[in-house]
Formats: C-alpha cells, structure tokens, sequence
C-alpha cells in the first residue's frame, strides 16, 4: 500500500511538489484510470486545506460526466462549454473562479461552493477531461494553485497514457 503523508506547516508551493510527488508514486505501477483517479482524488482531498470538493469530470458522449471524486454527490454531466468545468474543457485552459456567483453560467452542484479551480486533462490532442477542486471559502485558489494544480495533472499524464495503451 503507498503511504505518503503531507505535512501541516509546509507553504503552498511546498505542498504541491509533495502532492506531485505523491500523485507519481501512487500511479506509477496501476494502468487502470478509474483506479488512479479514485487514488488522486483522495490524495489531493486529504493534502490540500479548505476544500469541500475534489474530483474528475471525464469526456464522454460529447460532454463531460463526473469520475471519481470526494465531497458531496455532484452533478452527473456537464455540456462542453458550460460552468466552470465546461470552460475549461472548451478552452483547454485552466479556469480560476475567486467567486462562482460571478461567473456567468456557473453550475452550482454543491451550495457549499464559493470558489473553483478547473485544470483540463489533456493528452496530446485529445480532451481527456478535468480535475476540478471547489472550496467553501472566498478567493480561496491563487495562481500558486494554479501552477501546483497543472503540476498534479501533469504527473498523471504518464498514468492515463498507459491506461489509454492498455485500453487499447
């Protein structure tokens, strides 16, 4: 079982290079999607302060449906350009929301949710979905999220290439 534990007192930037380096040890050996998702999903829960939701939206269908994921039941399926999570799909560009009652056509799954980050997941030119993180608080996400939160997709990227071989 992996064991990698992220320390209270470390600064932001600090706190994403033990998150990438926690996403690399515990995707390196399992070539199943859902199952290194589910392990991200937890890794990222449990290492990042002020959350209230964590999880993946997969392209699917033309739209985007929700994979593993911690927090609250969420929304089963958002359209490609709509909220947050169909934004950055669209845009394939990651999308900060400091407060998601400004952001026009914002999808509120979970009342709770004040602020968003969206990173798409993207693997040479193929939409592979988003890692969507919400929390309860105002201008929770900084670009130091961000910069930490595109270093986690990318540390997953050799993970969803070998599911994407073995599906093959």
């Amino acid at each position: 079982m992996f064991e990698h534990t992220i320390a209270d007192d470390l600064d932001d930037a600090e706190r994403y290079a033990e998150l990438v380096l926690a996403v690399r040890g515990i995707t390196s050996d399992e070539p199943d999607l859902i199952a290194n998702l589910a392990n991200v999903a937890a890794v990222l829960w449990h290492g990042l302060p002020r959350i209230n939701w964590v999880g993946f939206y997969l392209h699917k269908d033309g739209g985007l449906v929700v994979g593993p994921f911690q927090g609250r039941p969420a929304c089963v399926r958002i359209p490609i350009g709509s909220g947050v999570c169909g934004t950055a799909a669209a845009q394939r560009r990651s999308v900060l929301v400091t407060d998601v009652d400004a952001f026009p056509g914002h999808i509120p799954c979970d009342a709770a949710s004040r602020s968003e980050i969206v990173v798409p997941i993207v693997v040479g030119d193929t939409l592979i979905g988003v890692l969507d993180v919400d929390s309860p608080d105002l201008a929770r996400f900084t670009d130091v999220d961000r910069v930490g939160l595109e270093a986690v997709v990318v540390a997953l990227i050799p993970a969803l290439m070998a599911a994407q071989g073995a599906n093959a």
